[in-house]
């Protein structure tokens, strides 16, 4: 690992399942231990119900409300709030509110990072956001998940 800096909203970005997901260290650059991502939520935006078999992640809410459901329970997440999911924790969380939401999400050891990257659609200066996933995306997630150790529960699939 290097001594360095990224200020906030610097570091390479993609957009995944509508959400933007900015990298602040990744696998690669902590010998895979773990991997810290900024994710700005939009409204009605976060990922669709989900399990890791490999990693723990945690989230830690910046701004904005999110809305967790974790395992059967079901809890708003404002900030200041830490949430930790232990590795096969069945999850997701959406943005019910008008206002875009952000967080931090820990994940150990690395590995999601690379998922996000390779799924993702990268983000250039001037994306006004959100970014919604075409079809195509959607499938391209549902195909490079299992690689990845997750499984994606999306209704109809």
């Amino acid at each position: 690992m290097k001594t360095g800096i990224l200020k906030s909203r610097e570091g390479r970005s993609v957009w995944v399942t509508g959400d933007l997901y900015t990298f602040k260290t990744t696998g690669d650059e902590t010998g895979g231990k773990f991997a810290l991502i900024e994710g700005l939520v939009p409204p009605g935006g976060g990922p669709p119900p989900h399990r890791h078999t490999r990693e723990d992640e945690a989230f830690y809410v910046l701004d904005g409300e999110l809305a967790f459901h974790a395992d059967g329970q079901s809890f708003t997440a404002g900030p200041g709030s830490w949430i930790t999911l232990a590795k096969g924790s069945l999850h997701g969380f959406r943005n019910e509110s008008q206002d875009f939401a952000r967080i931090l999400i820990c994940v150990t050891p690395a590995g999601i990072d690379k998922f996000f990257m390779e799924i993702g659609r990268p983000a250039v200066e001037g994306d006004e956001g959100p970014c919604q996933p075409t079809p195509e995306e959607i499938q391209k997630l549902l195909d490079t998940a299992p690689r990845y150790g997750l499984e994606v529960h999306l209704p109809g699939h």
